[in-house]
Order: C-alpha cells, then structure tokens, then sequence
C-alpha cells in the first residue's frame, strides 16, 4: 500500500493507493491546519482514512503543499515580452504562484512593493547569453538591499553571473542557466529545478511542515508541480490536453499541446512557448481570492447568472472572507459558487490560451498570433473541489470553450470533458518518478466523461 498526502490551502487530502489491484483503496480529507499544527489535520484525515481501508503500514508515503497560499514568487526580467515572459514561465512551470512579473530596471517603488508582497523567492532574469548586462546587475544591486527572508533563483546572461552573484553574496541565491539563452529561445528546465529544489530545502520550514517531511519516503513538492506532472504523464495518452483546477486560492491551467498557428496565414510573434506549460491565476480562487475573483467577473453578471440579487453575492462574499471554510449548504449559495467556478474557468483559461489579431497587408489579410493556439484541444479535464462538486460540472467546464464574445482568443473550439472525479490528480502526479505506469493506470480508469 501507498499513501499520497497533499496540504492544500483548504483541505489536507490523503489517497490510499493498493498497487497489487492497481486501485484506489480509499482516501479522506479534513481541514488544513496550518495555523496550529499541519500534522492535526493530517491525523484527521488518516483516521478516516484508517476507518475505510484500515490501519496500514504504508510501503511508501508521497506529499505536496500548497498550505499557507503555496509558494510565493516574483519574477524579474529585461523585456515584457521576453525574458519576463521566460521568468514567469519558469516560475508557474515549477508550481510557484507568481505575484507579480517585473521588467528592465526596478525602481524604488516596485522594490517597496516587492518587500510588501513578502516573497518566498524571486526569479532573476535578464538578457540573452552575451546581451544586456547592465540591467541584471542593477536589478541584483537592488534585490540585495532588499528587506526579507526570501531565496533568488540567478537564469539570467551568464556574461553577467559573476557580478550579480557578488551582489547576492549575503542572499541565499542560486545560479542556473539562463532562461532565454538566446532571442526567443526558451531553457526553463534548469530554473524550475532550482526553485524545486528550494522549496524542498527551505520553504517547507517556513510553511511549517518540517515535521510532516520526516513521516514521508520522499521530498514534499508544491501541490501545483504534481498536478503538472500528472499532466504530463497523461499527454502520453490523451493528446491534446488540457487541465483546469480551480481551488480555494488559485485557478491552474495546464495545456500539453504544441499551440502552434492552426489558421491560415498566421504568424508567431513573441516567444514560442512550451509544449508543457502552466498558468496559475492568482485572483481566480473561490475563498482566499474571492473577493479578486468576484472584481474579475463583477457582481452583477454573478448575481444575473447565479438567478439571486446582487446583495446576496455580497454576503456570501462577506461569509467567506470571515471563514475560507465556509461550505455552501443552500441551494442558493450553491449556486453562486458554482458559478464563481465557471467563471474561473472561463477567465482562467483565456488567459492562459493565446490570441490573434487581423492585420492587412499588400498580400492581404495576416493574423499575428501571441501565445498558444489551443483551439484544436482534444481533451480538458475538470479537478479542484469548486469543478468536481458542482452540482452541474459539464456546465461549468463548457465555459473553456470559445465563444462570439471573445473572438480573438485561441480557446478550444470543442473537446471531450473529463472529471478528476476522485480527487486523485495531484495524488498521482506525486508517483511519476517512481510508478508513472501505475499512476496512468489509475488514472486512466477513474477519469469520468462528463457532458
């Protein structure tokens, strides 16, 4: 037996995994308990969890984090449309959730508002191998004189890497390679696996969960790198995929697919992105980024969706900031989460999916494309409580789709629905160094159509 842990900003979720049947024996879940001991709600769960599958010397025990609102991030580059671009690709591909990108030289007020944001890392980027130095070596100089207990991930030109190292010598820093080596050329690997890598070594002791590490076989990881390698490992099957996961605190896109033009006389502009990427919309949460998410998508269309007064969205709202556990247990409050969860959907995924614009020329019409054209997705899969308990998933997962009203985004045009009914997506992408065939195996048979 196996036992998948995952510490998220809601729940504390556990999943029992049988590997001779290749099933899910049981699983559990109870509130997160960061505020006191994260190791209180772990015992809850398990008890339950004990109560189904009974009491198990568990083989091996996997874990994940978001608790505390997951890994904080601010990502530093040159250029907007380049390397900020890379940082921030980066960044979410390592299953960071990055507050906010930055480019070419910091001021005064922006290294305010970094030490406002209290990151947990920042991601230093900047020019192509052999560019720009000068501004990666400003933006080291003013990261140093900044107030805070955060680590900085160097993947900027290396011409410049001893400089702005020697910036950094008093910051716990980290040098890798650089995220754009060279014009429109992405490396990101190497910068993910640094940010892994200090999460693990000591993000999790200021999370608290230092000790919930010592009961596990393995590393804790955050929450969002399983669910993405969970991704990746279903891609080998299901081509064309796209994952959206809506929780408490952030709304997840994941799309494994190439997005490159698919309409005639399109042409790239900006960097190609990767074939595994990951966005993660900060303000698209249905309890910690409520009221964020409500701003999104304004009170009113909530409420004339919801079929209830614009008062009520307002005092849901209100209950929920109070208490992020509040559960809906009405009809009508029901109703608004579900459509919140639409919504992030909706929202999350246009963001995360590229656009076109129609340009004339001497030749005729031309359509400049930035981002991914995910138009032609095969598969989207539904996870994260608000999607998986809504009363009518089908419904809120359609809101992918592409529609007249935003003409000009690559949303998917149509696709099969799919549900993480049984809450094991992240559960399994913790399994993909270790037993990926068992992983897909599972996952494979407990992913329902939907729709």
């Amino acid at each position: 037996m196996i036992l998948t842990v995952d510490f998220g900003s809601t729940f504390t979720k556990l999943t029992a995994v049988d590997e001779k049947s290749q099933k899910i024996a049981g699983s559990a879940r109870a509130f997160t308990t960061i505020e006191t001991d994260i190791r209180d709600g772990f015992n809850t769960a398990l008890s339950e969890l004990e109560a189904i599958v009974g009491k198990v010397e568990y083989e091996e025990k996997y874990a994940a984090s978001s608790a505390g609102g997951g890994l904080k991030m601010v990502a530093v580059g040159l250029v907007p449309e380049l390397t900020a671009t890379a940082a921030r690709l980066a960044a979410n591909n390592a299953g960071a959730k990055v507050i906010k990108t930055y480019s070419y030289e910091l001021s005064d007020e922006e290294c305010d508002e970094i030490h406002g944001i209290v990151p947990d890392i920042i991601l230093l980027c900047g020019g192509t191998n052999g560019g720009n130095k000068d501004v990666i070596i400003q933006n080291a100089k003013r990261i140093a004189e900044i107030d805070g207990d955060f680590a900085v991930v160097v993947a900027g030109n290396k011409s410049a890497s001893s400089a702005v190292m020697d910036m950094l010598k008093n910051r716990k820093a980290i040098l890798t390679a650089n995220v754009m080596p060279s014009f429109g050329k992405l490396d990101i690997e190497p910068a993910k696996n640094a940010i892994r890598e200090l999460f693990i070594n000591q993000i999790i002791e200021a999370k608290g969960i230092s000790a919930a590490q010592k009961m596990m076989s393995y590393d804790i990881i955050p929450t969002p790198l399983a669910a993405f390698q969970a991704a990746e490992l279903l891609s080998a099957e299901l081509k064309g995929l796209m994952v959206v996961d809506v929780g408490g605190a952030t709304t997840d896109v994941y799309s494994m697919a190439d997005g490159s033009p698919t309409k005639p006389n399109a042409m790239l502009k900006g960097i190609e992105e990767p074939f595994a990427k990951r966005s993660v919309e900060g303000d698209l949460g249905l309890r910690y980024s409520m009221p964020t998410l409500i701003e999104a998508a304004t009170v009113s269309k909530v409420a004339k969706e919801a079929g209830v007064p614009p008062e009520e969205v307002n005092n849901w709202l209100l209950r929920c900031s109070k208490d992020q556990g509040t559960l809906a247990n009405n009809p009508k409050d029901k109703n608004i989460d579900d459509t919140l969860a639409a919504m992030a959907v909706e929202i999350g995924i246009m963001r995360h999916c590229g656009k076109v614009e129609a340009v004339y020329t001497p030749f005729g019409e031309t359509f400049i494309q930035e981002g991914k054209d995910l138009s032609d997705i095969n598969y989207i899969i539904g996870a994260g409580g608000p999607v998986i308990g809504s009363l009518d998933p089908a419904a809120v997962l359609s809101r992918a789709f592409a529609t007249a009203a935003n003409p000009f985004s690559l949303m998917p045009v149509k696709a099969k629905l799919l549900l993480d009914e049984s809450y094991i997506f992240s559960a399994m992408g913790l399994m993909k160094k270790t037993r990926s065939e068992l992983a897909l195996n599972i996952m494979m048979a407990k992913l329902k159509e939907v729709g």
